[in-house]
């Protein structure tokens, strides 16, 4: 799968070392492109049991482009972006396959900014993979390969040194924590966080093994056992981390989901939060993707916040906040981006701001949850065969455009008054993903049926 988020495969299928020569080989020449002389590239991966294996190759091939390579270790992808940022280095590659299963791996490209690359810079770095133009240095002249075991410590140590964060405050609160990092990238620096910030910390599946206790993504269906033991432990709150540790789940003390949604609401409120208290009157900003949820829009409005929305996707929302200069923003699905650390989705971050709104909250997580706005999103998707996506959605924003807010910078979103929907078309598979948002989960999946039927009889 090759897309903006880089490269993944099932490792020894799609994902061969060919393949990885191929676009390790892209990167390095297109590095050397944009600085000639003694370009570095920062290397890290998530812990996979293959990426040790996979991460020699792309080292390697760095190497023989002529590219330094500063390796460091299993680590997270913020991680390496941050490395990337607060560095001399001109780019990085985080070898991993975010919430893929266990068979999966790859490689996400990082510009020298510590984003992403965008959709302009993949597609260069693509054309030289395709076109075979790496170029491989004499054998008295590669890369030096240098490892730096720092990150991880300076990692923490940009989230601790925040004006929001309170250490003492979040240490007298002392949280009992269960975590889940899934035996990958978090297993290391989300339990010394925790214990620096004096929470007493019951971990599950933090051996780094990078053998996968249970199905990746941080979905309520995948976290089961660690609600169970939440709520046998009576515990103050559930965390799990995806295996690149980009994305932050919670669970509340009842063992029931906090929401993904309400992980980017709760950093938001926050922040704006903090700001208003420290007597800030700058315009502030915030930036999420069209599929997040409105909870934002009301929690920004309380403090006189704009919010901007982008297509779905890290970098978009990136790039957004670096243009305009957003305080915070992030996407539904549990990642939270503060530039005041780094340019990127962030658990470390977010475990950091939710700890920190938590310890100066009278009362539970819960509590904590039914005090922001109250919405539900339901999900669907739409097989269209030989129907053309864009023709739907073409159609029905047509049948639409009297009747509410439309924004077509990704697929098609329609705001009314109590609701709002998305439709999105897959680049890869012939149909449309249904997002809605209402007050209520039945309202929301009303939302869902009704477009769903929509589409289907166009």
């Amino acid at each position: 799968m090759l897309s903006i988020s880089g490269i993944r495969g099932v490792v020894g299928e799609s994902l061969t070392p060919e393949v990885a020569v191929k676009y390790a080989g892209a990167f390095g020449e297109y590095c050397k492109r944009l600085q000639p002389q003694n370009p570095t590239i920062v290397l890290g991966r998530d812990g996979r049991i293959t990426g040790k294996s996979l991460t020699h190759i792309i080292s390697s091939t760095l190497l023989a482009t002529g590219v330094n390579v500063r390796a460091i270790g299993i680590c997270p992808t913020p991680t390496v972006q941050l490395a990337v940022e607060h560095s001399d280095a001109i780019g990085g590659i985080s070898v991993t396959a975010s919430h893929n299963p266990m068979e999966w791996n790859g490689m996400k490209f990082i510009a020298g900014t510590g984003m992403f690359l965008d959709g302009d810079e993949n597609r260069s770095m693509w054309a030289i993979a395709e076109a075979n133009e790496v170029r491989y240095v004499p054998w008295k002249s590669p890369g030096k390969h240098t490892a730096d075991d720092i990150w991880i410590r300076k990692h923490i140590d940009a989230l601790l040194a925040l004006s929001y964060i309170a250490r003492e405050k979040i240490q007298q609160r002392k949280l009992k924590v269960v975590l889940d990092c899934v035996n990958a990238a978090g297993g290391v620096i989300v339990p010394a966080l925790l214990r620096e910030l004096g929470c007493e910390v019951i971990e599950m599946n933090c051996d780094v093994s990078g053998i996968f206790s249970h199905t990746p993504e941080p979905v309520p269906e995948n976290l089961t056992d660690l609600a169970a033991r939440v709520k046998s432990e009576k515990a103050d709150i559930g965390i799990a981390v995806d295996p690149d540790v980009d994305r932050l789940v919670l669970i509340t003390e009842k063992g029931e989901p906090y929401g993904e949604e309400y992980t980017i609401a709760s950093a938001v409120a926050f922040v704006l939060g903090r700001e208003a208290e420290l007597g800030h009157t700058h315009t502030k900003s915030v930036v999420v993707n069209l599929s997040t949820t409105r909870a934002v829009d009301d929690i920004a409005a309380r403090y006189g916040a704009k919010v901007y929305r982008t297509p779905v996707g890290e970098i978009n929302v990136a790039k957004k906040m670096k243009t305009i200069g957003a305080i915070i923003g992030g996407e539904g699905s549990g990642g939270v981006i503060l530039p005041a650390v780094h340019l990127g989705r962030d658990a470390i971050v977010g475990i950091g701001l939710i700890l920190q709104l938590l310890s100066e909250f009278d009362g539970t997580l819960s509590d904590l949850k039914a005090s922001l706005p109250q919405y539900s999103i339901a999900k669907g998707k739409i097989n269209l065969g030989t129907i053309s996506p864009g023709n739907v959605l073409a159609a029905i924003k047509e049948k639409y455009r009297n009747n509410g807010r439309i924004t077509t910078e990704d697929g098609l979103r329609i705001d009314f008054p109590d609701y709002w929907v998305h439709l999105r078309k897959s680049n890869t598979e012939p149909i449309v993903r249904v997002i809605a948002e209402a007050k209520t989960m039945e309202q929301a999946s009303n939302v869902v049926e009704k477009f769903s039927k929509e589409i289907r009889t166009h």
